[in-house]
């Protein structure tokens, strides 16, 4: 479980986040939106270790995280999916799924990861060869995923899935998070498209200038335009 509690975060002087409280129960997925300028990307930076809070608790599995770096973040088995995929152009798939492992010291788990992955993602494993920056969109947001699998996380936090892919690529990006967490996995979506978070996030916040302004079931968000419009900028 993710439980962030009375989250404070400030840039210089600025407040960007304050006061934010909210839960990912184990095993369930829990969607976080926004319109830019909201405090997402700040809210994930927090939970990843970039930044440093100024106040407030981030517990994973009951352990406190504020404060962590990046690398302890990992160690309590929470991994982010960043935006734009973010992978390494230049290096092949293999390699990109290697730097996922790159706290494992045990070579041969590493080898054992990198063909659990290629199993899950056959597209993957088909060009295990060829430079990240030869897929596609959908394709390296595949990579991302599996980058991220491979530091084998129970929390997985995912900041915009869906953004700059095709409708039916979007379809498909679905499937694969549904199907994660059938595999017990625990996942936070930050999304801006509505429709991705109802159809798969069992509850949503919204959070509008650093707080959380609503709150519901995230099936009963596509029938609710006023939030879209008021919260989202729609």
């Amino acid at each position: 479980m993710l439980e962030v509690s009375h989250l404070n975060v400030w840039r210089g002087a600025t407040e960007v986040l304050r006061d934010v409280s909210f839960q990912v129960p184990k095993n369930t997925i829990v969607a976080l939106l926004g319109g830019n300028g909201s405090g997402k990307s700040t809210l994930l930076h927090s939970l990843s270790g970039l930044i440093r809070p100024k106040s407030g608790s981030i517990r994973i599995d009951g352990k406190e995280a504020a404060g962590l770096d990046p690398a302890g973040v990992l160690a309590l088995r929470m991994a982010q999916v960043p935006q734009g995929r973010e992978v390494f152009a230049s290096m092949t798939v293999r390699e990109n799924l290697e730097l996922g492992a790159a706290l494992l010291r045990d070579s041969r788990r590493v080898r054992e990861l990198v063909s659990q992955m290629l199993d899950r993602f056959p597209m993957l494993a088909e060009r295990s060869k060829e430079r990240a920056g030869m897929l596609s969109g959908g394709q390296q947001q595949q990579l991302a995923i599996a980058r991220a699998l491979m530091a084998q996380p129970d929390i997985l936090m995912m900041d915009e899935p869906s953004a700059g892919l095709a409708p039916v690529v979007v379809d498909h990006m679905i499937e694969t998070i549904l199907d994660l967490k059938a595999q017990g996995l625990t996942i936070l979506l930050v999304e801006q498209n509505v429709g991705v978070a109802a159809a798969v996030a069992s509850y949503a916040h919204v959070l509008q200038g650093g707080c959380i302004g609503f709150s519901s079931p995230a099936e009963g968000l596509l029938d609710n335009p006023e939030l879209v419009s008021s919260y989202l900028g729609r």
